[in-house]
């Protein structure tokens, strides 16, 4: 496939590697050349220096023949506006853009062919608010991913002591949980990956990955760690987008608290929540903290645009005794550093993490249509869906355990119509199957892609 990439940012490049590694022909555009000259030198793809909304600077990047346009500068209107020339110049065939303004994503009509031709908008801001409910609603869970419009869903969870399952093999979990069906992807100890066993015996500190279906999730998370009372109380720092955002969407179902520095901010944002407290003030003060009982607060979610400001009050509100403290981490470099090195701060969140899953799912082969990055990039969940017949397929009509899938690679779960069916060695995939599948190390993403591709005869 031949993609270009507008902007060599984090995003961008990040994307880029991804893709050149998946014999995609590549080309990435930014006018910063010290963004672009260590991309070329360390990977097989093509750059060009310039504006990104410039015809012929689109020309000279291939755009003639281009199958897809990814902008994701740092511009809104510099998006928009190169997926627009792409059409009409180009008549580039898919136009994917990164918006961050809520402004333009109110106004369903504006992207459409006949309006500004971009066929998928990617909202940063939405899809970490999305992330950040997930895991509010499950208090216990390091990461939450949905699949198959949200039936089936993949969690990772730290195993403590007190859990059932701690201390015994995996296998007696279907002894303590009876009526509900659930398999064990990965098993991440020290770090390091562990192909899953019936054997395997879960330890503390365990990095556990498991998919169910999503009405059993809770029971799950219970046998490898005490259930976490539910989120009561909600602090967030910072009353941007994100701050905005997640004030509204959680102010029904919780107390919410958002502290914002600036004072006009402050006064705008009061005017546009309902229920949700708007506290004027600097969420690293220490005594506006304690005014505020943080040692009361379930959840401390700090999400301003500054990271150093984020982790710092992040890491304060949990000592001072908030039971969670997540941080909004926009370089990727940071959030390998708050996981790794065991800081205060309990969960790490990647805007450019989530924007990088939902573009991925977009540029996947053979059917994929969702794909979620893990572990800071190293594993995947992708969501493919099985066409064909046996006779030209590699997974139709086949059990799960003749399909030669590469190593670390395992097939969690299958949802077929509205039935949610949790993989066995014996289950049959069925054409049309929507097909969950964890894989362990990235490098084999292509692989798996092309078990799902079928043969020229299918039709």
């Amino acid at each position: 496939m031949k993609i270009i990439i507008l902007g060599a940012g984090e995003v961008g490049a990040t994307l880029a590697e991804n893709l050149a590694h998946e014999s995609n022909d590549v080309t990435v555009v930014d006018t910063n050349e010290s963004l672009l000259r260590p991309l070329q030198d360390r990977l097989d793809i093509r750059a060009v220096h310039g504006y990104a909304a410039h015809p012929a600077v689109l020309r000279d990047a291939g755009a003639n023949d281009a199958d897809m346009i990814i902008a994701v500068t740092a511009v809104d209107e510099i998006n928009m506006v190169a997926c627009q020339i792409a059409y009409t110049l180009f008549h580039t065939p898919t136009k994917i853009a990164r918006i961050r303004s809520a402004e333009y994503l109110v106004e369903e009509r504006l992207f459409h062919q006949d309006a500004i031709p971009i066929d998928m908008s990617i909202s940063p801001e939405q899809l970490v608010t999305d992330y950040i409910k997930r895991l509010i609603q499950y208090p216990g869970a390091l990461q939450v991913v949905d699949f198959a419009e949200g039936r089936v869903q993949v969690v990772g969870v730290k195993a403590y002591y007190g859990g059932p399952l701690v201390g015994n093999e995996l296998r007696a979990l279907r002894q303590h949980i009876p009526n509900v069906d659930t398999r064990v992807v990965a098993i991440y100890r020290r770090g390091k990956p562990l192909i899953p066993q019936g054997d395997t015996i879960v330890e503390a500190d365990d990095e556990v990955f498991f998919v169910a279906a999503r009405r059993d999730i809770k029971q799950v998370i219970g046998e490898l760690r005490k259930i976490d009372r539910p989120v009561k109380r909600v602090m967030l720092a910072g009353g941007g987008n994100i701050g905005t955002r997640l004030a509204l969407a959680l102010e029904n179902q919780c107390q919410v608290k958002v502290i914002e520095h600036n004072p006009e901010r402050a006064g705008w944002l009061s005017e546009r929540v309902n229920r949700s407290i708007v506290l004027k003030g600097d969420a690293a003060n220490e005594a506006l903290l304690r005014e505020e009982n943080i040692e009361s607060v379930d959840v401390f979610c700090s999400v301003t645009d500054d990271d150093e400001a984020n982790i710092l009050s992040a890491m304060l509100a949990k000592r001072l005794g908030a039971r969670k403290a997540m941080s909004l981490i926009n370089r990727l470099a940071y959030v390998d550093l708050i996981e790794s090195s065991g800081t205060q701060i309990d969960i790490a969140i990647s805007p450019k993490q989530s924007t990088i899953s939902a573009l991925l799912a977009h540029v996947r082969r053979g059917d994929v249509v969702r794909a979620h990055t893990l572990r800071r990039g190293a594993a995947e969940a992708i969501e493919a869906i099985a066409h064909g017949e046996r006779s030209n397929s590699r997974v139709v009509g086949r059990r799960i355990d003749e399909i030669k899938l590469p190593p670390g690679a395992s097939i969690g779960a299958i949802a077929r119509g509205d039935d949610v069916l949790i993989a066995h060695h014996d289950t049959v995939i069925e054409s049309g199957d929507h097909v969950m599948i964890f894989i362990i190390d990235k490098k084999y993403t292509a692989e798996v892609e092309q078990l799902f591709q079928v043969g020229v005869s299918y039709v």
